[in-house]
């Protein structure tokens, strides 16, 4: 019986190192685990938490005209207003009629609303009065000096038939004299009164607010019996004006181009417009003026350029595709078909893994994109792998990643 249990004694437990090992495999897994976990929440504190700031480009679609040989380059901009102008009221009052909406079409002269005018009124009657007093006074002294000359006449008269003295006709001629300076001090007076009639009426028209100039009502900025003031007011309870009116009439484009490209603009260039809301509609268009400074930031010029044609579907602030055409090539000869792809800005395509991308925003997120690059039309370059429409990041930061929130910022002008 003792050799049995010393033979157990001395028999080896292989189940102790297995479920060992067991143990230890499982820690490694539970470790692996955790260290995942902090580099996903890692990850998720540095890129899914944070919010970019990031520019926003809308992706075109390219044109004949814009990829065939009478298109010598390709620029993005805005449709802007020459004429513009946020009506006001110059004087401070309160607003009693407001006469004017969003979309309203107005012509020069028409009235747009009037402030309260009490006190106004009342310094114009008082100013009417007070002319129509100056006026009798100024009647008074012709009548007396009528009288004067009459005296002064008779005066004379009797001096030649020896029947009064010389001093009487002395103090009769200075009567006269005397009433012709007194009647030409009330004339001023009169011409001053005057003078208050027509102030006091400027004053009663400021309180009528007109428009300037024939245009359309794009903003209503006050309401009735809010204050509105020709200079700016702390309190933010007084407006500076009633309302933005632009003249359609002055519409034209500006665009950005790039240094290196501005040798191909010259004025009176002919030029083909597209809106980005309207990709298949092209306007024909010529240059007005490349301004002669640069921005530094951004090492581009700016071009003004003319719509021959308005249309009521243009409007400003829209964004906007301009071909540049070659002299004398208006692009109305059989235009070619236009390639495939969209146009993006160039600095929108970025290296990510050796590979182009484009990162798409979609919500307040990005996609990563994965592109083919074609060529490049001016500052832009045609791709395929993304939708005409689309909306792509200007510039992505280097740490910018699939899934990342943003917030697009305003586009520059």
């Amino acid at each position: 019986m003792e050799k049995t249990e010393l033979l157990h004694q001395l028999r080896i437990d292989r189940s102790e190192p297995e479920t060992r090992s067991l143990g230890v495999f499982a820690w490694i897994a539970g470790v692996l685990v955790l260290l995942a976990a902090l580099a996903a929440g890692g990850w998720w504190f540095l890129y899914g938490g944070k919010r970019f700031e990031v520019e926003a480009a809308t992706a075109s679609a390219p044109t004949g005209g814009a990829a065939g040989p009478g298109a010598v380059l390709q620029a993005t901009g805005y449709v802007t207003a020459r004429r513009e102008a946020t009506v006001s009221a110059q004087i401070t009052g309160t607003l009693t009629q407001v006469l004017i909406e969003e979309g309203d079409r107005v012509e020069k002269g028409q009235v747009l609303g009037t402030l309260e005018d009490t006190a106004q009124r009342a310094a114009l009657a008082q100013a009417q009065a007070g002319l129509r007093a100056a006026q009798a006074q100024l009647a008074q002294f012709q009548s007396q000096l009528a009288q004067s000359r009459r005296d002064l006449a008779r005066a004379e008269d009797l001096v030649g038939r020896k029947l009064v003295s010389a001093q009487s006709v002395e103090v009769a001629r200075t009567q006269v004299e005397t009433q012709v300076s007194q009647l030409e001090t009330q004339r001023k007076q009169v011409e001053l009164g005057q003078a208050g009639v027509q102030a006091a009426q400027v004053q009663l028209d400021y309180c009528t607010v007109r428009a300037p100039f024939t245009g359309m009502i794009v903003a209503k900025a006050a309401q009735v019996g809010e204050i509105v003031s020709p200079l700016s007011a702390g309190g933010g309870f007084t407006r500076t004006g009633i309302g933005t009116i632009v003249d359609m009439e002055s519409l034209e484009i500006e665009v950005d181009v790039t240094e290196s490209y501005i040798n191909r603009v010259v004025p009176q260039q002919p030029t083909e417009a597209v809106l980005d809301a309207y990709p298949d509609w092209k306007i024909p268009g010529h240059v007005i003026a490349i301004i002669p400074t640069a921005d530094r930031g951004k090492a581009t010029i700016k071009v003004r350029v003319a719509l021959d044609h308005k249309d009521a579907r243009i409007v400003p602030d829209m964004g906007v595709r301009v071909s540049f055409m070659e002299e004398g090539n208006k692009a109305a000869a059989a235009p070619s078909a236009p390639p495939k792809g969209a146009l993006v800005p160039a600095s929108s395509v970025v290296q990510r893994d050796g590979k182009p991308v484009v990162f798409e925003i979609s919500g307040d997120k990005v996609r990563l994109r994965g592109v083919t690059p074609m060529r490049d039309i001016g500052d832009l370059r045609l791709v395929e792998g993304v939708g005409v429409g689309a909306r792509v990041v200007r510039d992505p930061a280097a740490e910018l990643a699939d899934g990342a929130r943003v917030e697009v910022k305003a586009a520059q002008k």
